[in-house]
């Protein structure tokens, strides 16, 4: 897949076809913020079919388009991105943002600091074995 950048656009038409497993133009427009046009959502669809990111399948006169990669897969390389790009690469300081520009639950900062641990348990047997 084009490792190009997604558009927030392209990014709201992946989310479309994640929640819903596929669509056609017009399914996909009805489910987006701000009424885009019809010829509009179609190029934005053919774009993310030239990146690799949709596949398209016909449906009578239509066409249905997929998801190529689904959401969990997707986010790694996003989440890269934002890490290296807004956080100098800094995980710790991505991290601090997070805990202090979001209200988080007892239960959220629970589960976190349970992933935080299991992380740590594995970096340090990795650590071991080497």
């Amino acid at each position: 897949m084009d490792r190009a950048a997604f558009t927030e656009r392209e990014l709201d038409i992946r989310s479309v076809l994640w929640r819903t497993g596929s669509g056609t133009v017009s399914e996909v427009r009805e489910s987006l913020d701000g009424a885009p046009g019809y010829t509009t959502v179609l190029k934005m669809l053919q774009i993310l079919e030239e990146k690799g990111a949709v596949r398209h399948v016909e449906e009578g006169r239509a066409y249905r388009y997929l998801p190529v990669v689904q959401p969990d897969a997707a986010g790694g390389p996003a989440l890269r991105r934002i890490l290296d790009k807004f956080f100098h690469g800094s995980a710790e300081t991505m991290l601090a943002r997070l805990v202090s520009a979001t209200d988080l639950s007892a239960d959220d900062l629970a589960r976190m600091r349970r992933l935080l641990d299991d992380a740590a348990a594995r970096a340090e047997s990795e650590e071991e074995g080497s």
